[in-house]
């Protein structure tokens, strides 16, 4: 299976950032037939989590993937997962 990681550690308090890193790797992952985009914003306070879920929700990015996945094991890590 096919996928990409995008660790948010190094960009945690750049918010334009975060949302190219998003926007870039969203794109990605649909010209390129990706079924799967790993998201770290790390553990921290959520704060950042809550961000990322947020984008996700954004209706013209929503309509590019089929499901969000909070990994239960580890809060630190969101699957974002594509139909192509």
């Amino acid at each position: 299976m096919a996928r990409i990681k995008l660790d948010l550690h190094d960009i945690f308090n750049k918010g334009r950032s975060i949302d190219a890193e998003l926007n870039r790797v969203i794109k990605e992952a649909v010209e390129k037939g990706i079924s799967l985009v790993e998201i770290i914003p790390g553990k921290g306070s959520g704060q950042l989590k809550k961000s990322v879920l947020r984008f996700l929700e954004q209706p013209e990015i929503k309509r590019l993937y089929h499901r969000v996945e909070k990994d239960d094991k580890n809060f630190g890590r969101i699957f974002v997962h594509f139909r192509h």
